[in-house]
């Protein structure tokens, strides 16, 4: 990790600077190019509420269904009962055909996003149905490379403030509000320690 970054976390949040120590080198986040965006938002739905592996099985058999590449016509053109067959969720192939029609309707410019401030993005993503603020601020966080977002609504976040903080039940979103408010400008790499964290003993 960055030194500055580190620096700033041992000068503002001791006890998650000597877990970044533990943990040691996180992998650099790269932006995303534009044309990646529509792939990286099916990737991030047909993930919701999934494990890890469960989630890259589906997605796997998914981009099978496009040899040339997963477009938003594409996508639009693939019946119901065809994305079910993957393995998606009912309501998860619905999703994805949303997403697919709100992008060749241009009710979601996916070009604009990244010239848009992190709230504006995810008012944007917000409005096609099956996208909540879990799946918005991922794509902050994995494909904007935003630095200084953090997901109140992630459960592995959650887990990493208990274990780390000593929490015994759920913090609520003020006492969190207040631990992360010291991690800004760099909350998207206090979130990666946190999930980081639940990997080391």
């Amino acid at each position: 990790m960055d030194k500055k970054i580190l620096n700033h976390f041992k000068k503002n949040d001791p006890l998650l600077h000597a877990i970044a120590l533990k943990i040691g080198v996180l992998k650099i986040m790269t932006k995303e190019s534009p044309e990646n965006y529509f792939i990286k938002l099916c990737n991030e739905i047909t993930g919701q509420q999934l494990s890890g592996a469960s989630a890259d099985a589906i997605f796997k058999r998914f981009k099978q269904l496009y040899p040339k590449g997963i477009t938003p016509k594409g996508v639009l053109n693939t019946s119901h009962e065809k994305l079910r067959a993957v393995g998606m969720s009912n309501a998860k192939a619905k999703y994805l055909r949303y997403l697919a029609k709100a992008v060749v309707d241009k009710k979601l410019q996916l070009d604009k996003l990244d010239s848009l401030s992190d709230e504006e993005v995810k008012r944007q993503l917000t409005q096609v149905k099956g996208i909540g603020p879990w799946t918005a601020e991922m794509f902050l966080m994995f494909t904007l490379s935003r630095s200084n977002v953090f997901s109140h609504g992630d459960l592995g976040l959650r887990k990493g403030l208990k274990k780390i903080y000593g929490f015994k039940k759920d913090p609520s979103i003020k006492t969190v509000e207040k631990i992360i408010k010291k991690w800004s400008p760099y909350k998207t790499f206090g979130a990666r320690i946190l999930w980081k964290s639940l990997e080391i003993e």
